[in-house]
């Protein structure tokens, strides 16, 4: 019976009034449910665009070449290779007679090439390429869709490393104190004026572009402005009431700092949350724009943005991939008002 009444209430008072604060604001509320579909779906990108179907049916046989490749010549074709869905001939192949095949929503790959455009490249949007190509023939859509989700799972990365550093490295100065804090903070001074934008043009220089290494570099400097807050919190509270009592009667350090205080101090750092994320989603793209980003052919918001700008004629790049980036950041700072509102003890 215990089991079912802890399921039936699996939040605390402070936490459902703090849920009802938040749907409160309707515009925070649905800004979460938009971007969280959004998300969602950009997670079965290879699904919704590929240039590969997702089921063929030929000569009696279900085939999944979203999944499996298969040579040419299991479609009767010449070639021992994998098939070119794309190709008209073996698209022939598998849609002759009874057999047929089912494409994806968006027939294009995020690096397939549209060699039978009846355009130049970059071609204006058809009903061949939904939002058009770019300056080398690949579907802008299916780009957008790829650079979309590439560029939150890597948010969610750095902010997830940010928060880690961030809270361990504040909790330790606001709890320890004294000359502790005070290095610390010399050092975290030196560090912070250390120029990140010299530093990632050098290291672009010496090693090959990645997106893990872009992580790392810039892991080593998402952490510091979180860490003020949890310090500051820490500091706050290490000298109340319950926590000298917890002292007192022998509790760790850790225990003290990582199950009492910790939990009183992560309203700063879920507020930040939403921002910070579209902050590592605006770093990536500056980067990317710049060339200091991911590698050429990976799909990214940032080198569509640099396409946009090198093809002023071609409106459809700059205008969707702006239009991708501002409602991102957009949806984000609404989340991230909402929950601000929503942790303010303040309100009723």
């Amino acid at each position: 019976m215990s089991m079912i009444a802890t399921m039936k209430r699996p939040l605390s008072p402070v936490a459902q009034r703090a849920w009802q604060r938040f749907k409160a604001n309707r515009r925070g509320y649905i800004s979460l449910w938009v971007f969280s579909i959004l998300f969602v779906l950009s997670l079965f990108a290879e699904v919704i665009s590929n240039d590969k179907p997702l089921l063929v049916y030929y000569q009696g046989e279900l085939y999944a070449p979203i999944f499996k490749a298969y040579p040419e010549t299991t479609f009767g074709g010449d070639l021992e290779t994998e098939a070119d869905y794309t190709d008209p001939y073996v698209h022939n192949l598998i849609t002759a007679g009874s057999n047929w095949a089912l494409m994806p929503l968006n027939p294009h790959y995020y690096n397939s090439i549209n060699y039978y455009a009846s355009q130049p490249n970059p071609a204006s949007p058809s009903a061949e390429n939904f939002l058009g190509t770019d300056d080398r023939g690949r579907d802008v859509l299916a780009r957008l869709i790829y650079g979309f989700r590439l560029s939150v799972l890597f948010a969610f990365l750095l902010t997830v490393i940010g928060v880690v550093l961030g809270i361990l490295a504040g909790a330790l100065q606001g709890y320890l104190g004294g000359r502790f804090d005070l290095y610390a903070q010399r050092l975290i001074e030196i560090w912070g004026s250390m120029p990140e934008l010299y530093l990632l043009i050098i290291f672009a220089s010496l090693f090959q572009p990645s997106v893990l290494l872009l992580i790392v570099l810039l892991s080593l400097f998402g952490w510091m402005g979180l860490a003020d807050y949890v310090r500051a919190e820490f500091l706050r509270g290490r000298n109340m009431d319950y926590v000298v009592a917890a002292r007192a009667m022998g509790v760790t350090n850790r225990a003290i700092m990582f199950r009492h205080l910790l939990p009183n101090s992560m309203t700063p750092v879920i507020t930040f949350l939403p921002f910070r994320i579209s902050g590592a989603i605006l770093a990536l793209t500056s980067l990317d724009y710049l060339g200091l980003g991911v590698p050429p052919s990976t799909p990214s918001i940032g080198e569509l943005l640099s396409q946009g700008k090198a093809n002023i004629e071609a409106w459809w790049l700059s205008l969707t991939t702006f239009g991708v980036l501002v409602g991102t950041l957009v949806l984000l700072i609404f989340i991230g008002e909402a929950l601000r509102e929503a942790l303010d003890t303040r309100r009723g």
